[in-house]
């Protein structure tokens, strides 16, 4: 629903430009669990090796002359002066942009098609191995208690939301292997941005349906996510869902909240900025969601894919608003730290194009231990048993992947 361009030969070498490298020619040479790796209508890549690493925190990468900025301008140099034509940056940042990011410029890329990756993309036949042991963090009462708490807030009027998250931590008996855990994922969730990031230990991966920023030229687009309902195999129920979603009022709340925000830090940087005054339905295998098409001209052709990120991070579908209080409640209710929960993922390439989307319905691999990640935005309405059962559906995307899925 979020896509201007679809998938197909038109997404190929000349999308961006003369730069832009060729699109893959052996769909069977892509790997989904060797480098970076990630899929979107818009465009698709896969990455070999690593020429240089960028830990230096985000906070500021909206700044066109910031720190941040120089520092990808100055890294995309080096690269150019050592041989890589058309260098990229790629990667994640986390949730607090104060802490180091986990991004870097490749040293190869691989464009390809995704549709045809898709289509050719084969079935895991590795069997995921055997759960050793599941613990929620935190457990059941204290997620209520923590909603509560926030919902409380709310109410007081100490901000108009808050998004709580809770971590599902699985041990298994061997080694997760990631390439047969990301096939099967790909597989059940074909229509998400699907993503592989490695990590100085294990991976973050995921599924995320949710596009924070993409850009080609001066022209950007962006699709936040709020408010969401559980779907059912019964198509009438099903749809009966889709309908109550689009005329509930708690969340519509929580929507315009999220487009109201994203409006106001939006409008400095644009020459053109279009947000529909109501949302649509957008859907997963597992969750029906509210969701804004946005599209937009930036003011400043110096833009950049990134630049227009970090201007973004967090909205307040991730966080809350307003988001220095929401970030404030956050730390003091999660007993965890997000890390890159709830970040961003994507690329950007030296001529400003690239795509972020939000690091949700994700999880993180490291051997034989699995951490998952869910969120649910809290308003006054919220009702703590029906946080709990949401952030669970979420879950669902990788738990499916794993087979165990309730």
């Amino acid at each position: 629903m979020d896509a201007v361009v679809t998938d197909g030969k038109s997404n190929g070498a000349g999308l961006v430009g003369e730069q832009c490298p060729e699109v893959a020619k052996n769909i069977a040479d892509i790997s989904p669990a060797s480098g970076f790796f990630f899929t979107s209508p818009f465009r698709s890549l896969a990455t070999q090796g690593c020429f240089t690493q960028l830990t230096l925190p985000a906070a500021g990468g909206e700044a066109l002359n910031g720190e941040f900025q120089q520092a990808i301008a100055q890294a995309f140099i080096q690269a150019r002066n050592a041989g890589i034509a058309h260098p990229i940056v790629c990667g994640a940042i986390p949730f607090d942009t104060q802490q180091p990011s986990a991004l870097f410029v490749p040293k190869e890329v691989q464009w390809f098609d995704r549709q045809q990756f898709l289509d050719n993309a084969p079935v895991s036949q590795n069997a995921l191995p055997q759960v050793k042991r599941k613990t929620e963090h935190p457990a059941q009462t204290e997620f209520m208690q923590m909603v509560s708490s926030a919902v409380e807030a709310t109410e007081r009027g100490a901000l108009r939301k808050v998004v709580l998250s809770r971590l599902l931590k699985i041990e298994t008996r061997q080694p997760v292997d990631r390439a047969a855990l990301m096939a099967r994922m790909i597989e059940q969730n074909p229509g998400g941005y699907h993503f592989h990031v490695p990590l100085a230990q294990g991976a973050l991966l995921g599924a995320s349906p949710e596009l924070l920023l993409r850009k080609l030229g001066n022209h950007f687009h962006s699709n936040p996510l709020a408010g969401s309902a559980k779907r059912s195999a019964d198509l009438r129920k099903d749809h009966a869902a889709s309908q109550a979603l689009l005329v509930s009022g708690k969340d519509a709340y929580e929507h315009h909240i999220v487009t109201d925000a994203m409006r106001d830090v939006l409008t400095p940087r644009c020459s053109h900025l279009h947000i529909p005054s109501r949302p649509e339905l957008l859907s997963t295998p597992t969750l029906w969601h509210l969701a804004s098409p946005i599209d937009g001209d930036v003011a400043d052709s110096a833009e950049n894919a990134l630049s227009l990120a970090c201007l973004l991070h967090p909205t307040p579908a991730l966080c809350g608003m307003p988001t220095t209080s929401a970030r404030e409640l956050i730390s003091r209710l999660e007993p965890f730290e997000r890390g890159l929960f709830g970040g961003i993922v994507g690329w950007c390439d030296a001529q400003g194009n690239g795509e972020w989307v939000v690091t949700i319905r994700c999880g993180t691999v490291e051997a034989n231990r699995v951490q998952l990640f869910a969120g649910a935005g809290i308003v006054p309405d919220s009702v703590p048993e029906s946080e709990w059962a949401e952030t669970g559906t979420k879950l669902n995307t990788m738990l499916r992947a794993f087979g165990l899925a309730s």
